[in-house]
């Protein structure tokens, strides 16, 4: 049987279980990207989209989803903070000089400062759910779909957040550099924890995952700023117009009944 209390099999433990959720919750962030990225296709689509989440498997889904978002937030923090914490005890004195290596460490200026990025972005998580998901979603009021299903108008919600408060937008931007910075190593260090590399794989795989940190953040950096100065394309204000005949993924809302 596995004693978790021995220290080595319980840093490992703890090295797996942060590489496992990390992984996890990039995964959640590459889904988010793309289901942001319908605010490009107009209101219909997007509240479309926003509405068959929330009302997928009777509204199971979402519960379900964010129990589990909760609970791998929760142990990646509680791990990735112990895994540093023992590693610091190991260690009682600090090196005279930080510097960055290369070979299998990849020990860099983003992996030096994890639990400071880490720290940023839970404030912004917080800052961001209070302002979108536990926003007033009466005062935004809601829109009629194609089929005549009404669906709750969080294009306007998004789109008025980030063309009414620059400051916002700037906030948003700045986390998400931080959010880069999280990833250039994270991604890295959790393939590594979960035993995913080998010798000849280790280049391909940490030059592939800065790239997907940068393409994360920068999908999520350009957006904001997109939508504040591409005032002529989001209009908070907007009403499709289904004579055109013109309302892709609308048809999500057939799975649910007219209310």
């Amino acid at each position: 049987m596995i004693n978790l209390k021995d220290p080595g099999i319980s840093s490992v433990f703890k090295k797996l279980l942060t590489g496992f959720t990390g992984l996890s919750l990039v995964g959640f962030l590459i889904a988010h990207l793309i289901g942001n990225l319908t605010l490009f296709a107009g209101p219909d689509v997007f509240n479309a989209y926003a509405r068959f989440l929330h009302h997928f498997m009777h509204g199971m889904f979402i519960r379900v989803a964010e129990v589990g978002l909760l609970a791998f937030f929760v142990l990646h923090i509680w791990s990735a903070l112990s895994v540093q914490y023992s590693k610091r005890k190991a260690r009682p004195s600090q090196y005279e000089v930080n510097t960055y290596a290369g070979g299998p460490s990849k020990r860099s200026f983003h992996s030096m400062y994890m639990a400071i990025s880490g720290l940023i972005l839970l404030v912004f998580i917080i800052v961001h759910l209070i302002h979108f998901k536990y926003a007033d979603h009466d005062a935004v009021g809601t829109m009629k779909l194609e089929n005549g299903i009404e669906a709750v108008n969080v294009y306007k919600l998004v789109v008025s957040s980030f063309q009414g408060n620059f400051g916002y937008v700037l906030f948003y931007m700045l986390a998400m550099g931080v959010l880069c910075s999280h990833l250039m190593h994270g991604i890295w260090s959790a393939i590594q924890s979960v035993g995913l590399t080998r010798p000849s794989t280790i280049p391909f795989l940490h030059t592939a995952g800065m790239a997907l940190a940068i393409a994360l953040a920068v999908g999520f950096f350009l957006l904001p700023l997109l939508i504040f100065m591409m005032r002529g394309t989001f209009d908070p204000e907007a009403v499709p117009d289904y004579s055109s005949g013109h309302a892709a993924l609308t048809s999500l809302t057939s799975f649910f009944p007219a209310a």
